[in-house]
């Protein structure tokens, strides 16, 4: 008897949307169409068209990325349910998302539903637009071998502090953002202090160290005013036991309590997202096969970078969705 994988769902993050992602699914599939359309009404905007037909500025804001993305990743994930006959509670041990990917991950469980989740990734996304303001934060990954979160954090702390003309020493918040694994960590925090950090990186060998082109500095304290109004909007939202657990940014382990979820949403706007040791705990816990689900190929190129002994799949086109159930 042939011995099935033991495979994860991963749901990407901001940085995968592209203009027309989702396009050739609603084009092949209805229950794509009804998953946009669902989408498109929560908001009372015609999100579907702005992901099919652009301008790529708009689609990259942060309100109408996080939920375009989640968008996809559901419309993937019902077509596979629908058209494939997948049931997720059978076939998948485990699921998890990178940053806004989470809320991906909980709608795809069950946990939250798709409008609801498009609600709140529009709320998350407005809060954390407005929580700093434009040119006062940013980000940058630091990519070269050895770079790790404990190396990046050496190079925070050293680049967080500087001397002013006077002779007085000041602190500015830079933070470890993202340890996406593979030699790649993304920090964030003040203007200055990412520039110094570059700078810093470079003059030690650090093969790439690069301004990342978003306009706030994500999963850092500059974040608390939008981790506060997520923890109000939170509070009033019904969230279910998800079918399978999740594995969370804030603390790369599997839960499937709903205030605990809640809590760890509150968190992870803050946090950092703990993406290698996330792959690494669902490796440990016999994870032997990572599908990502919806636009792009990021997730699975940070995993296989993480873990090169997993098999690795990603399924956002009618495609990618034909391999996937001839495979199955």
């Amino acid at each position: 008897m042939e011995v099935m994988p033991v495979q994860a769902f991963v749901f990407p993050g901001q940085g995968s949307q592209s203009v027309g992602m989702g396009r050739d699914l609603a084009e092949a599939f209805a229950p794509a169409r009804e998953v946009f359309q669902e989408v498109d009404d929560a908001l009372d905007q015609h999100l579907s068209q702005l992901m099919f037909e652009g301008p790529m500025e708009d689609l990259t804001r942060t309100d109408n990325a996080q939920p375009a993305l989640m968008a996809v990743s559901l419309a993937v994930l019902r077509v596979l349910e629908r058209e494939g006959g997948l049931e997720l509670k059978r076939d998948v041990a485990l699921v998890a998302g990178h940053s806004l990917g989470e809320y991906s991950a909980l709608a795809a469980a069950g946990a939250l539903g798709v409008a609801q989740t498009a609600r709140l990734l529009r709320l998350r996304g407005n809060a954390m637009q407005k929580a700093v303001p434009p040119g006062m934060g940013g980000m940058a990954a630091l990519i070269g071998v050895g770079m790790d979160m404990e190396r990046a954090a050496s190079l925070c702390a050293e680049a967080a502090t500087f001397t002013d003309e006077a002779g007085r020493a000041h602190t500015q918040v830079l933070e470890v953002a993202n340890d996406n694994g593979g030699g790649q960590v993304v920090v964030a925090g003040e203007t200055a202090a990412i520039d110094r950090v570059i700078a810093l990186a470079k003059a030690q060998g650090v093969k790439r160290a690069l301004r990342l082109p978003v306009s706030a500095p994500f999963h850092c304290s500059m974040m608390a005013p939008a981790a506060e109004e997520m923890r109000a909007a939170l509070a009033d939202t019904d969230i279910k036991a998800p079918v399978v657990p999740v594995v969370a940014n804030v603390t790369a382990a599997k839960v499937t309590d709903p205030a605990t979820i809640r809590d760890l949403l509150v968190r992870q706007v803050t946090g950092t997202v703990r993406w290698r040791e996330s792959v690494d705990a669902m490796v440990a816990m016999g994870i032997d096969s990572f599908v990502e689900i919806g636009s792009g190929k990021v997730l699975a190129g940070l995993v296989k970078r993480i873990n090169g002994d997993v098999a690795t799949r990603s399924v956002g086109t009618p495609a990618d969705i034909e391999a996937y159930l001839a495979a199955r």
